[in-house]
C-alpha cells in the first residue's frame, strides 16, 4: 500500500463581537476534545513573557510601559485610547508575535482540527492563518445584557465597546459559517453538528 502522508490539521477561526458568546462556543468545542488558542489572552501573556516583544514595547512607548508586576496596562491604555497611530503601532508589534506563537502552538496539537479564537480575526488579518471561519452572533440586546451582567459595566460603556468592533452584518458576510448563540442547548447542538462535519473536512486549497 502507498504511504499515506499525515492529514494536515484543519484550523478554524472563531470570532464574534463582545457578548456574542465566543468563549461559550469554544468551551463546547473543547468539551469535544478540540484545542482552542485564545488570541486575546495569549497576547496579554506575550506582552509580559516574550522578552523581544517587551523590548520593542519599551523602545516605542518608554520604560513606563512596565512595572515590577509586568505590563503597565493603565499607562498603555491611556496612550493608545485616543491615539489611533499609537494603537496601530502597538498592534504592529503584538499581532506578529501572536501569529508566530499561534503557529508554534498549532504544531504541538494532536486533534482532528483546532480553533483560533479572536475578536479581531478579520481586522488583525488572523483569518489568513486558518482554513475556515466561524462567526458567533447574537442580537444586540442579548449581547448588551450579557456584557453588562458579566463585567458590571454600564450600557453606555458596553455600547462604546461594541461601536469599536466590526458589526455582526460584516462578520456574517465574511465568515464561512455563522452560529447564532442564544440558548446554550441549541448552541451545543449546532456545535455538535459542526464538529462532526469538521472532523472530515479538507484544508482550504
Amino acid at each position: 500500500p502507498k504511504f499515506q502522508p499525515q492529514r494536515q490539521m484543519i484550523k478554524i477561526g472563531v470570532t464574534g463581537g463582545i457578548g456574542s458568546g465566543k468563549s461559550t462556543v469554544c468551551r463546547l468545542f473543547s468539551e469535544r476534545g478540540i484545542p482552542c488558542y485564545e488570541a486575546d489572552g495569549r497576547a496579554k501573556r506575550l506582552m509580559n513573557e516574550d522578552p523581544a516583544l517587551r523590548e520593542k514595547i519599551i523602545a516605542h512607548f518608554g520604560v513606563e510601559s512596565y512595572t515590577e508586576e509586568g505590563l503597565n496596562r493603565p499607562y498603555i491604555a491611556q496612550l493608545v485610547f485616543s491615539d489611533p497611530e499609537a494603537l496601530a503601532t502597538l498592534n504592529g508589534l503584538v499581532h506578529p508575535a501572536v501569529r508566530e506563537d499561534f503557529r508554534r502552538w498549532a504544531t504541538e496539537q494532536e486533534a482532528p482540527y483546532l480553533l483560533l479564537e479572536s475578536a479581531i480575526l478579520f481586522s488583525a488579518d488572523f483569518a489568513r492563518e486558518v482554513d475556515y471561519t466561524l462567526a458567533v452572533v447574537a442580537p444586540e440586546s442579548v449581547r448588551l445584557e450579557r456584557t453588562m451582567h458579566r463585567d458590571g459595566a454600564s450600557e453606555e460603556a458596553v455600547r462604546a465597546r461594541m461601536a469599536a468592533q466590526m458589526g455582526d452584518d460584516e462578520l456574517m458576510e465574511r465568515a464561512d459559517w455563522v452560529l447564532v448563540n442564544l440558548l446554550e442547548e441549541d448552541t451545543a447542538a449546532e456545535v455538535e453538528a459542526l464538529d462532526r462535519r469538521l472532523r472530515h473536512a479538507e484544508p482550504r486549497p
